[in-house]
């Protein structure tokens, strides 16, 4: 008994513990292969990283039809040259206006990618450049970098020098999650690391929209396919119309984002209105700076005149008016002294 029992054990023995008891195998072993090893990442940057990139997301050349009508938006010609005529019969040309494919993208000081990062999404005002007017004359990325925080920002061009609101593109559905697509890409090779990839696809937007960028900000949210991204909206004297868009957002994605809308007496009236969207909704919101932006926030704050719109993106409720709405985001740690910057 004691023998078969023997045996049995022995057929229900593994296969490997049975090689043991056999003929050994005269091959050496080979010892297992080593893991790769993971390059080190490299280390924040002690200075900021600045790049001028053209896109195959951005919002101009458009060739595509004004929304909710069959007319083109070149809908003027001179020879070979394509051209748009605005809401004041002006006609800017696509070559001019039209065709500037280059978003500017910028990491601060000590940009981290191992730490929480959020992704800005500025979209400037009319007759704008990115080198003149977002960068110099509206300080962007110097805010951004004064707020302290874990941000990466993109400002696409839209249109030229012009006055235009144009959203071109973004007027496409889920154009707008394709730019953040490419937007996560191209920061990534900013960084330099293949390894911050993660971090920049992962990362919360908040859309900053200035003047004449409400519309790509509010075609964005109603048709952009990147709302689960989208934590936040800051409308800096920017809400010309389209205030049922930005209603409808917050009222789906409250639990989740904030809206902060700044304002002069140049849009007082569509504040006003939007307000009364968000209250037939019930939802609440404050008519002063909260302490923080975080989610379920709806502000409005009056910031004066109309002879305070032009320089409203550096000087709004305080001096740097854009750092100081950033800095209220929770959850981003300081990535470096404010005084560094």
């Amino acid at each position: 008994m004691k023998r078969r029992a023997l045996l049995v054990g022995a057929i229900l023995m593994p296969t490997t513990a049975r090689a043991q008891t056999g003929h050994q195998s005269k091959r050496p072993l080979k010892a297992p292969a080593k893991p790769p090893t993971k390059a080190p990442a490299p280390p924040p940057p002690a200075e900021a990283r600045t790049q001028l990139v053209a896109f195959n997301s951005s919002a101009f050349p458009y060739r595509g039809v004004l929304p909710g009508t069959t007319k083109p938006f070149l809908d003027a010609r001179d020879d070979k040259r394509r051209g748009h005529t605005n809401g004041r019969g002006e006609v800017y040309w696509e070559d001019t206006t039209y065709s500037d494919r280059r978003s500017l993208l910028y990491l601060p000081p000590g940009f981290n990618p191992a730490q929480p990062v959020l992704m800005v999404i500025y979209l400037h005002g009319q007759g704008a450049t990115l080198e003149r007017d977002v960068a110099a004359r509206q300080a962007v990325p110097r805010q951004v970098a004064e707020s302290g925080l874990n941000i990466a920002l993109v400002a696409p061009q839209l249109a030229v020098d012009a006055i235009d609101s144009s959203a071109g593109n973004f007027w496409r559905g889920g154009h707008f999650a394709k730019f953040i697509d490419e937007s996560s890409e191209r920061l990534m090779r900013l960084y330099g690391a293949r390894s911050a990839g993660r971090a920049f696809n992962l990362a919360p937007v908040v859309i900053v929209a200035y003047s004449g960028g409400y519309v790509s900000a509010a075609y964005a949210l109603e048709r952009g396919g990147a709302n689960h991204r989208i934590n936040g909206v800051i409308l800096m004297d920017a809400l010309y119309g389209e205030e049922a868009k930005f209603a409808a957002w917050f009222a789906a994605r409250r639990r989740q984002a904030f809206l902060l809308s700044a304002y002069t007496d140049s849009t007082r009236a569509e504040n006003a209105l939007l307000q009364a969207l968000l209250a037939k909704r019930r939802i609440p919101y404050s008519r002063s700076l909260p302490r923080t932006l975080s989610p379920g926030t709806a502000a409005f704050v009056a910031c004066g005149g109309l002879d305070r719109h032009v320089g409203f993106m550096t000087h709004a409720w305080k001096a740097d008016p854009l750092e100081d709405a950033l800095s209220r985001i929770p959850g981003y740690a300081p990535v470096h002294d404010k005084k560094r910057a």
